[in-house]
Parts: C-alpha cells; structure tokens; sequence
C-alpha cells in the first residue's frame, strides 16, 4: 500500500486530486489564514504554485540558488507565525512563500507525508549567504519560544522553528542517476545536478559550509544513542512520525521493539502529533497487561527531544503476508478442496481477531485501527496479537477514528466500539477479496464483493450478509440515474464488460462525464502522477493523451472538445515536461500525430529533440527508448528523415548503456532490486525499440541487442510461490505488465516472431501462466487485471490457459474492480481509494484491455501490434 495516496483523496470524493484544489472560502477546510488577504505594497507579486503560496517584489533580483531559510510551526501557532514572518519580509523586500492554510500544513505535517518535506511551513529567500545569517538571527529572535516540527532536510537555528539549508531557488531540472527527471542545482561546474531533498541535512560537495553554521551543525550531531541500554538492530519503517526499530536490551539481552514520537510531526486527524499517540499507545497497551491480545510495555523515554516506547517483540507475521502464500485465488484453477481448506482458515482466523477486540472492549479499549497489517498472526497460526495501539481510546465510549488504513476506514458516524466492529465486517471481506477501499468510492460494491465472494468461496452465506449489513447500516440505496443502461446480469454494474459494445460505449460515456475542461492542470482526472510533473495532466500514462489513445483505438467517437484542450495546452509545454513517451511530449506528440494534428504533434518533437539525451533512463516509460520508438514512428508517418535518424542515435545510446551496465542480478530477499525490471523500466522496453527498428532496417545486429536486453530481465525473475515465472523485487514478485514478467512475455513473442530461442520459449511457457490467476489486488492496466486480458488476447504461446475460455474468466475477474460513475462503467484507479481515468491506472486502460479482446479489429498498445495467434 503506498500512504501517499491518502492525502489526494480529500478534495473529491470520487477522484484524486491535489490537496490544494480544496475550495478556499472562510468557511472551507482550505480557508487561507487571515494574513494572506492582505494588501501587498506596489511592486510585488503573489503567485500560486501547487501547494505554495509565493510572495517577492519584483525590482529584487534573487539568485537561481544559495542558502534559504525555512520556517516550521505547528497548527496551533502557525498564524501567529506567519504573520510574524510577513511583517518582517514584506517591509524589507524579502521573498518568501507559505503553506496557506491550516489544512495544508495539516497534511504536509501528517504521519504518511513526505518526511523530506515534513515541517517546512514557510520558506524565505535570502540575496545571499550574509544576508541569510541576518535573516536567520533575526527571525529566530521574532519566533524564540515558538514550537515546530523539526525539518528532517535542515540544519536547525538554535532550538527555535528557523531552519537552512543549500537548495534551488528557481525551477529548474536535470535527470538523477537513475536517469529520472528531478529539481536541479547547479555545480561548480555549471552543470546541472539532483537537487537532493532527502529526510538527511547534506550540503553539496562544491558548497563550503559558512561559519555562522557551524555551531549549528556541531549541536545537531550532539546527540547519540551510545548511552542507551538498547542496541538498535533494524528499522522496520519510518514515517513523519519517525522510526520503528527492532532493537536488544542489553542488558537482558531480549529482543525489544522501539516506536519513536517526534514532536509536533506525524499528525492524526484529529491534530495529535506522533509523541501523543505515542502516550495514548502506551496508556491502552498498559491497561491490556496481560491479556495476551496485546504487546507489553517494557520502557519509556526521552532522547534528545524524541519519545520512545519500548515494547516486546511479537513473533508471527502480520495477517496481510499469509495471502501470498495462501489464498486460493492467486492460482488458476484452484481445487474444490483447496478453496474449502482456505475457507475454513479464514472463519477460523476471523473469529480469533474477533475474541481478541472483544477481550480490549472487555477493559474499555477501542482499537480504533484494525486491519490486515496490524494483525499479528502467530507462526502455529493459532493465536493474534493487535498491534500499533496509537489510535486507540480508553474508557471513551464517542471516540471517533483518527488513523485508517484505506480499506478499513469507517463511516463518519461510526463511534467507540462501532468503530471496531465496523473494521472486523471489512476484514470478513477482505479474508476472501481484499478490495474493501472501494467502500470510499462506494460502499454499496460491499455487496458486489459478498456476492463475488460466495461464488468463489464455500463460505456461510449468512457470514458474508453479517458484514453487508454492517458496512451499509445507515447508508440508504441510491436511486439509479435516469441516464444508466438497462441493468447487467451484475446488478450492481451498469453493463457486463463481456458485452462488448455496449461495454465499451458506457466506458466512454463515464471518461467523457469525468472531463473538466475549465481546468488547466488536467482534463480527465487520473493517478496521482498527473500532479507530479510538469504535464502531467497530458501524458500517454496519466493524461489526456493516452485516454484519446483508448477512445481512438477502441473505435469510440471522436472528442474535438479534448483533442482542442490538448492542443491549446501544448501550445508552450510547461518547464521541466518529461520528454518520455508515457510521461511527456514524446507520447504526446505521437498521439496527435495519430489524430491528425501533425503540426503540432512536429513543434513537439522539436522541442525533445533539442535536449541533451546523455543522462536520459534509457526505459520505455519515461526514457531512450520511448523516445525512439516514437520518432521512429513519426518518421514513417510524416516522411521526416530527421526523426528517423534521432531514433537511431536513441538506439545507440540505449545499446551503450546496455553494454556498460552491470550483470544484472536477482537481489537478496529483503532488499530492493538494484534495476528495475519489465516492460515499462526494465531492459524490455529497450529490446522492443531494437525489435521495432530491426524490424525496419533488417540490421541483425539489432536484433542481438533485443536478445541480450532480454535476457537481462529474465535474470531479475524468479519462480513465485505458485511455480511462474515473475520479476523479483527482493521483498516481493511482480507479475503484471508494467513492471513484472508479463511485460517482458510480451516482447518476448515479438522476438520469438524472428527468431527461435528454446530459453525464451521455455521464459514465456511459465509466464504465460503468471497471467491465469483468478485474483489481481488492482483492475489497472500496467499493474492490474487489465493487463493480463490485454497480454492473454495477443499472446502466441499456447496450452492450458490461453484459450478464450481462459480469456474471458479473466474478463469476468476484471469487473471485480469496476464502480459505477454516473451510471456508466468505471474502474478504481492505483490504491483503489478512488476512481481513475487514465490508460495506465483507470477505465482508459481497462477500455484498452476489453478491446483487445473483444474488439473487431484488435487493439494493443503503441508499438505491439497484434499478432497472428496460432
């Protein structure tokens, strides 16, 4: 699950979107603090930039990059800060730039935010390193005895919320080592480098560090754990409200967990900071000594300014591991038998968390947190311990939740022991389909998934409508709208996705009633990526230009509407636009091209053409090989010779890196990979731009490349658990198209086109089978179902599980993740908190997927064309 989703849910609640596109009233959650209506002076400017509210006059020249300042506050004082630090800056011509309301600095503080950028609640912009100082003396003067989370990425002034560091001060960007876009500053050089804003004070390796720091960075490394009776041996995970350690007290020599509050960071909900929650951690667990249900507390402590809770080490595994190594579903054809042993697990394992919630009740404890990862399951599987009790409320029968995980957060008015009892009806789902964060979207596909549950599973009826009853109690049936299809089969879906048009036609009618042209940053709403880069909003992957792609190749009606929001937004791509196929103006460009707008998708290639390819990934994704694959593409239809030999230069480039990189390897368990493997980041994308050109030009060196590309991603694969063959990640194996082995079989048929290869058809025979399980955790295209209907429809391996029965089994398994929008066919998007549009996450993708299976002329993604199946 990546946390960081959460915080795109609020502004709607059926889409991601940016935090800050909450409305900004007086009464709103996104109310501005009173200081920011004031008026400016003559002579400057404000301007808004995501999250960011920026203020500087425009006669002072700043220069692109130095020493700035920023300013951390908690909830409670960040008025009264800010109005300190606009009183100061504004009379003196000072630039600076805020969080401009409580809910921003809410959510930039919140535990499952990004902890380089935790804290920092105004920044101030220096002319240089001595009027820094100045600044920095002065303002920790005006702020002394004001308290604030302590930002990860800076060197602190003194003991107040004034913090520097080293950084850009303009909008700039180069590509890191990994060949990924990223913030740049410049060398000593003049090249320009990662602008690295990590959760770790470092100063660039050209940048001498000024003296008036010095005592600074000397307090900063005063503190140590040297004195500690606990030896630290791991950390568990991080998050703003700092670390989970598995340590050793030394002097027992008993293994001890360590959980760590920092002050004013990793807020709840309800505003509590991690040392609070901590508190409330510590007094619940205290009250459940001895229950057995529940860890024991061992010691409490200060180090620095940091809390610490010790408490015993659990042995087991949390609840969510067993699924890989146990559900029935992740197989093809599980056995009558297998199902039922499964079964009987999961009522067994359900009624344990429910004997140890009561037994807490029993002691006036609400957990206020339960779910799948903070289930403890013994090893001999035979008894549970709940961990993480931060959320949990003594003897407060109206306590509300303030921490959720996405599939378990209850309804509004759910208090005290609901809130429990709601989580333990959600987990009698997710035992069986773990796709409850649909209920935030809506909570009437709880049935959908009941019904879907009992088909699969010899489950009690009455086990399954117990949980029904609970989720939708007090949630009444929504009347249908006037403008939705006669119902499905599936009651619950406007239309079965089988029935192709119809499908295809209530999927376009959902994309096109999602589209908002008035706005600027994205027409259809998507993945969270869309706000990630310059651009976003238009890409192939998450933008309007890969949903025209699916509308097009899926035979739907022409959109001028959205075809004229991309052009006019195209007109002058926004600095810093990745030039990658799937996330920037390469895809862009030849998607226009394919709708006719030649000229414009011509301005385009110029534009990546004219940049500096030497540090470009070379991935299909955002890298080389996309690129290439696409001017080579626009050369054949435009007749340019010049897009033609730039892909072959894109070609040389990409064959350089494969040939310099190190041996791939599978890494250990435990650690992640050092590559990234498949289709989308992985060497398959490389060997499908040497396939395309090969393919063109006859080079047979080209299609020895192809070859040895591939060769390396099947050295990052393993066989899984169930005996196919998946890309390893270390932690865990990937099967999908994006980035695992189905990604890779695909490019594999291509080449097995041109030329015999017993490994590579031996490869394809065992990943072939990786696209047969009944149960993906997502519908997505590159990371979902959806993907395995496309890889199914086009794939030429044959045998068990590639005939069209096997087909549409999977296109029935899509539906599970299908939500109706407007009364239209749509699809949850990544993380499955809310609905998606785009190709790579959402209903464009799943659009993409059912024509390529159902469509009277197949339709497969750019660059794979379908082939002809034996």
């Amino acid at each position: 699950m990546n946390k960081g989703y959460a915080v795109f849910c609020d502004a709607d609640r059926q889409f991601y979107d940016a935090p800050h596109r909450l409305p900004s009233d007086k009464e709103g959650r996104g109310a501005l603090y009173p200081v920011l209506r004031r008026e400016l002076p003559g002579g400057w400017q404000r301007h808004r930039s995501g999250d960011w509210l920026a203020f500087r006059p425009l006669d002072r020249e700043l220069p692109s990059q130095g020493w700035k300042i920023h300013v951390s506050a908690c909830l409670d004082n960040a008025e009264r800060i800010l109005e300190k630090v606009w009183d100061y800056c504004v009379p003196r011509s000072v630039a600076f730039k805020c969080m401009p309301s409580r809910y921003l600095l809410h959510i930039r503080n919140a535990k499952y935010t990004d902890r380089g950028a935790s804290g920092k609640f105004v920044t101030v912009y220096p002319a240089d390193a001595e009027q820094c100082r100045v600044i920095a003396e002065e303002l920790n003067a005006l702020l002394a005895g004001e308290s604030g989370p302590y930002i990860l990425s800076d060197l602190r002034w003194g003991t107040g919320p004034v913090y520097v560091r080293y950084g850009s001060f303009t909008e700039r960007h180069c590509y890191d080592d990994k060949g990924e876009l990223c913030p740049a500053i410049e060398d000593d050089r003049g090249r320009l480098v990662p602008d690295r804003r990590e959760p770790a004070f470092r100063v660039p390796e050209w940048v001498d560090l000024p003296d008036f720091l010095k005592p600074h960075l000397d307090a900063r490394s005063a503190t140590t754990v040297s004195d500690l009776p606990y030896a630290i041996e791991r950390a568990l995970h991080f998050s703003n409200g700092g670390g989970v350690y598995v340590g050793r007290d030394l002097r027992t020599e008993r293994r001890v967990v360590l959980k760590e509050g920092r002050p004013h960071a990793g807020l709840a909900a309800d505003g509590a900071d991690a040392v609070t929650r901590l508190a409330r951690e510590r007094d619940a667990l205290r009250r459940l000594s001895g229950l057995g249900c529940a860890p024991e507390v061992l010691d409490w402590f200060t180090l620095g300014e940091h809390t610490f809770l010790v408490l015993e080490y659990i042995e087991g595994r949390p609840l969510n591991s067993f699924f890989a190594h146990r559900h029935p579903l992740i197989e093809a054809d599980p056995s009558a038998e297998r199902l039922a042993e499964y079964t009987q697990w999961a009522l067994r394992v359900h009624r344990l968390v429910e004997e140890a919630v009561e037994a807490i009740h029993a002691r006036g404890v609400v957990f206020n947190d339960l779910h799948l990862f903070n289930i403890m399951l013994s090893e001999d599987e035979s008894s549970v311990v709940l961990l993480d009790f931060e959320a949990a409320s003594v003897d407060d029968p109206a306590s509300r939740q303030v921490i959720a995980n996405p599939g378990f957060v209850a309804p509004a008015d759910r208090r005290g022991a609901d809130v429990d009892r709601y989580a333990l009806a959600c987990l009698r789902l997710a035992l069986f389909l773990p796709l409850t964060s649909l209920f935030a979207v809506d909570r009437h596909k709880a049935r959908h998934l009941a019904r879907i549950a009992a088909e699969q599973f010899p489950v009690p009826r009455e086990f399954l409508d117990a949980a029904v009853t609970e989720i939708l109690r007090g949630h009444p049936v929504p009347h249908p709208p006037a403008s939705a299809q006669p119902p499905s089969t599936d009651a619950y879906l406007p239309v079965a996705l089988g029935d192709w048009p119809r499908s295809r036609d209530s999927a376009v009618r959902a994309v096109l009633a999602s589209a908002t042209p008035e706005r600027e940053d994205r027409l259809f709403p998507g993945d969270i990526a869309q706000f990630a880069t310059a651009g976003g909003g238009t890409c192939f992957a998450y933008g309007a230009a890969g949903v025209l792609y699916a509308l097009d190749a899926t035979g739907a009606e022409r959109c001028p509407d959205a075809e004229e929001w991309l052009l006019q937004r195209t007109k002058t791509p926004a600095s810093g636009s990745p030039l990658g196929f799937y996330d920037g103006l390469s895809g862009v460009a030849w998607v226009l091209d394919r709708l006719g707008h030649r000229e414009r998708a011509l301005d385009l290639v110029d534009l990546v053409t004219a940049q500096d390819w030497q540090d470009i990934a070379p991935d299909l994704h955002s890298g080389l090989a996309g690129v290439g694959l696409a001017l080579d593409a626009l050369a054949g239809s435009t007749g340019e010779s010049a897009a033609r030999d730039q892909a072959l230069r894109c070609a040389e480039l990409v064959a350089h890196r494969l040939r310099s990189a190190a041996p791939p390897t599978a890494p250990a368990d435990g650690t992640t990979a050092p590559s990234r493997a498949g289709l989308l980041h992985g060497d398959s994308g490389a060997a499908l731009l040497f396939l395309r050109l090969y393919e063109r030009t006859g080079d047979g060196a080209l299609l020895d490349l192809a070859a040895e590309a591939l060769r390396r991603d099947l050295a990052r694969c393993v066989r899984s658990a169930g005996g196919t063959l998946q890309v390893n990640e270390g932690w865990r194996t990937m099967p999908y198209l994006g980035a695992g082995s189905v990604g890779i079989g695909m490019v594999l048929d291509d080449y097995l086109v041109h030329r015999p290869d017993d490994a590579f058809a031996a490869a394809r025979d065992e990943i072939v089978q990786a696209a047969q399980a009944k149960f993906y955790a997502q519908p997505g295209l590159f990371r979902g179902a959806a993907g395995m209907v496309l890889y199914l429809s086009r794939t030429t391996a044959t045998g068990p599980g590639t005939d069209a029965a096997d087909l549409h089994r999977q296109i029935e398994s899509l539906s599970w993740g299908a939500v109706p929008y407007r009364g239209h066919l749509a699809f949850a998007g990544e993380q499955m908190m809310r609905l998606s549009m785009d190709l790579s996450t959402g209903t464009a993708g799943c659009l993409l997927a059912l024509g390529s299976a159902l469509h009277d002329s197949p339709v497969h993604l750019p660059f794979l064309p379908p082939l002809r199946r034996p």
